[in-house]
């Protein structure tokens, strides 16, 4: 039996850089919580606030995994905290400001502190991404603990900045490419799957009534840790060739799996 169902949001439940949902997600994750009794649990590198106005209506009925499993709510309510340690995240973030390209976001609990060096993507993280921002003149001035540090970079992060700072920060963070232009860096040992793991013990759930939807290495624990991982058919041979199931449409599989249809 399934009783619970764990999605990425970019690339997986949102296509082709959309930043809002089909009208019919909403009310199917209603429905799946008041029929069925399944938990729809969203797994993001995205912030809190940011999914609950994603979600609207369904969000009492959810959980998230925010931040790339960084922190967890559910009913509102903090269920998993793991902070950076903050003089590995300072040096993090100053290395991204000294690299030519690169924009900088700093995640706190429920806001997102920017220092932009352009207004376009200060324009992007507000009006098109929708976080709650902050703008701030340096690191040291972030007021809270760290739980991610982000770097964006226009023209592709892989091909860009990425390895490198992946080769000097890899000791003491988990490094992540969780879409084209971003690499996030949180605690060593953190990640969706952990996370979810965490979230799913908390509430007398076991791995094989879940199942879990991604299409990026930031999904890849989240994705082993349930019984049925599934990779979206638009990601990377080397992701889809890690597991058996594929699939188009979050939604439609998970009619299929809880036969629904």
């Amino acid at each position: 039996m399934i009783r619970l169902i764990a999605s990425d949001l970019d690339g997986t439940l949102l296509q082709n850089g959309a930043q809002s949902l089909p009208p019919h997600v909403i009310p199917f994750i209603e429905t799946l919580a008041t029929k069925h009794n399944v938990l729809f649990v969203a797994a993001s590198g995205r912030q809190y606030p940011n999914l609950v106005r994603l979600f609207g209506s369904a969000s009492k009925h959810m959980a998230f995994v925010c931040e790339n499993g960084s922190l967890v709510f559910y009913q509102d309510r903090l269920l998993v905290s793991h902070p950076m340690e903050r003089d590995s995240a300072l040096a993090i973030s100053h290395d991204i400001l000294n690299l030519p390209g690169c924009e900088l976001q700093i995640s706190g609990q429920k806001s997102t502190y920017l220092i932009p060096k352009t207004e376009a993507f200060l324009d992007r993280m507000v009006n098109h991404v929708k976080n709650d921002v902050q703008v701030i003149s340096a690191p040291e001035d972030h007021p809270e603990p760290f739980y991610k540090v982000s770097v964006f970079e226009l023209t592709g992060i892989a091909g860009g900045h990425g390895p490198e700072l992946i080769e000097r920060h890899q000791d003491k963070a988990k490094c992540t490419i969780s879409g084209h232009g971003w690499l996030d860096f949180v605690a060593p040992d953190v990640n969706k799957g952990r996370a979810l793991s965490e979230l799913i013990t908390a509430l007398g759930i076991l791995p094989e009534e879940c199942a879990a939807f991604g299409d990026n290495y930031n999904d890849l624990e989240m994705l082993s840790a349930v019984k049925y991982g599934y990779v979206m058919n638009n990601a990377i041979q080397e992701i889809r060739e890690q597991f058996p199931y594929h699939c188009d449409d979050v939604v439609e599989s998970v009619k299929e799996l809880l036969k629904l249809k």
